[in-house]
């Protein structure tokens, strides 16, 4: 049985468009921004983000947060990248997203907040 009281969650979506490839392929920069936008939003982090290289010259990269966690994936010859962040519903998603805006200086950002649970 789940009780009343359960935990409201948040799942935030962002796809940044045309962003430049040379930041998607930087995994020590999309690393380096999970953890900044993690700290930014109050989340915290278990341990460090696990990244790897993808075959189209992406990086995929995943951290654990102690309620759920943020993956990032990118697509360098199409200027894209994804990223997602579920976390309780305590925390600001949106400072996260100002993280990674502020950054990759994409071309179009377009995000999604929705409730969870």
């Amino acid at each position: 049985m789940i009780p009343d009281a359960a935990p409201n969650f948040s799942h935030l979506t962002a796809d940044f468009v045309g962003t430049a490839p040379s930041k998607l392929r930087d995994a020590a920069l999309i690393s380096g921004l999970m953890i900044a936008s993690a700290g930014a939003a109050g989340y915290s982090a278990i341990g460090t983000p696990m990244v790897r290289y993808l075959p189209h010259d992406g990086v995929s990269a995943l951290l654990l947060l102690d309620d759920c966690h943020m993956s990032v994936h990118t697509f360098p010859a199409r200027g894209l990248l994804l990223l997602d962040i579920l976390s309780l519903s305590t925390h600001d998603g949106l400072k996260a997203l100002d993280v990674f805006s502020r950054r990759l200086a994409a071309r179009e950002v377009r995000s999604e907040q929705r409730s969870r649970g």
